[in-house]
């Protein structure tokens, strides 16, 4: 079919020029050459090697950048992705994408390049950062040094709402070894629930490199959708008297506290889980940086430079991955799936278990259960979605700080999850 439409369109041009020029083309010695020329001219362009599977990743790409630009949904993370996936779809371009040396070095069996042509592509260089788990705890040291933990010292009985949000992770876990998945790449799969990318890149990286695209997608798609998916939950699972429920200040917090908590954070958590110690100790590395007060130029480019410039390479590159020869399959329809309810279930988990623990507070001191949709690790803007809520039932009840402590703590539980199953499924 293909070859029958450029033969129409090349005819086409070339009884075009005839009519223009006035000189039989047709019968030129030469317009059998220049048919030639411009067929194979044809073949190599994208019109020519469309897939509409390339159509349907290329519209995908389209619409991330849509919700990135209509209405503001993570657009630093959301257009490098899309700007990705349209690239890594541009048919007939694959010796150019980050997986160019697969596709080179079938060339080189076939006979149909030479082995000293087959050289790496510069996606599959950038590539290089997210196979090899090196962008991901770049990002978090830059998360460590723009977050500040004093809600979470000043209450820390609200670190449990992280934890308890990261229920999603072992759940999901369950739910993908049920539909057939092996236990590294359920692992993989499972920390979809945590709404954490980076730390699903790392995990998927170590557990599960061949299905990174989809778990990547996946983890940012849901992470973006935060302002979507909570707000039906809480509304269903917190009645509005609980709902306005108001919290009391936090107290203030020291600088000694501050510069302390992320050493002791470091030390607890790292021991618990030695696995996630690249991810960790980047974080509380860059936090102690920040509270230190003495290395404020440092804190500066982790925040700032280097975050900006590994959210840009590891966007790009983690679309790119997204070729639709690999990303279209059941097994990625399978794990938007899986994560869309683990999401559900680690929202619902943090809720329920800041119901629960309101019945052992005092009623002077209870919390507002609306919190506990932020323990998962969508740092702020699950916190924001609990701020905007808290102020929807009682426009004078501010949220914001408090959702902070479990939001942070999320963070925190997360990576001390996929520590846990690197140790046991790697």
């Amino acid at each position: 079919m293909k070859k029958h439409i450029t033969t129409f369109i090349t005819l086409t041009f070339l009884l075009c020029l005839q009519v223009v020029f006035g000189t039989d083309i047709m019968a030129a010695p030469e317009a059998v050459g220049a048919m030639d020329g411009l067929t194979t001219l044809w073949n190599f362009t994208g019109f020519a090697n469309i897939d509409y599977f390339n159509l349907i990743m290329i519209s995908v790409g389209l619409f991330f950048i849509f919700l990135a630009v209509k209405y503001d949904y993570e657009p630093l993370l959301l257009i490098p992705i899309g700007t990705g996936i349209i690239l890594g779809n541009i048919p007939g371009a694959e010796a150019y994408g980050v997986y160019a040396k697969d596709y080179l070095t079938s060339l080189v069996a076939s006979g149909q390049l030479d082995a000293g042509q087959a050289t790496p592509s510069v996606l599959e260089y950038l590539y290089f950062g997210v196979q090899q788990g090196i962008y991901p705890p770049l990002i978090f040291l830059g998360i460590g040094a723009m977050t500040d933990f004093s809600s979470l010292i000043s209450n820390p009985k609200l670190m449990i709402l992280g934890a308890a949000a990261q229920i999603g992770i072992f759940a999901t876990f369950l739910g993908a070894s049920a539909l057939g998945f092996t236990p590294q790449e359920a692992g993989a799969i499972g920390i979809i629930g945590g709404a954490d990318g980076p730390t699903a890149i790392f995990l998927s990286s170590k557990l599960a490199p061949h299905l990174m695209g989809a778990i990547a997608i996946a983890a940012y798609s849901y992470m973006a959708l935060v302002p979507v998916i909570q707000p039906p939950i809480m509304r269903l699972i917190i009645p509005k008297k609980e709902r306005a429920i108001k919290m009391k200040p936090p107290r203030a917090v020291s600088k000694t506290e501050k510069i302390m908590f992320p050493l002791i954070a470091l030390l607890l958590t790292t021991f618990i889980s030695p696995s996630a110690l690249p991810l960790l100790g980047m974080l509380f590395f860059g936090n102690l940086l920040k509270e230190s007060g003495v290395t404020e130029r440092l804190a500066d480019t982790a925040r700032n430079s280097l975050i900006n410039i590994i959210t840009i390479l590891l966007g790009i590159t983690v679309g790119a991955s997204t070729q639709a020869s690999v990303f279209l399959t059941t097994d990625s329809l399978k794990i938007f799936g899986l994560g869309a309810l683990s999401f559900i279930v680690a929202t619902a988990g943090g809720l329920l278990f800041a119901r629960f623990l309101n019945v052992f507070l005092h009623k002077n001191n209870k919390i507002n259960p609306l919190i506990g949709a932020a323990g998962v690790s969508a740092v702020p803007d699950s916190a924001r979605v609990v701020q905007q809520e808290g102020l929807k039932t009682d426009p004078n009840n501010h949220l914001l700080m408090h959702a902070m402590a479990p939001n942070v703590s999320g963070v925190i539980g997360s990576a001390v999850a996929a520590g846990i199953m690197l140790s046991f499924l790697l």
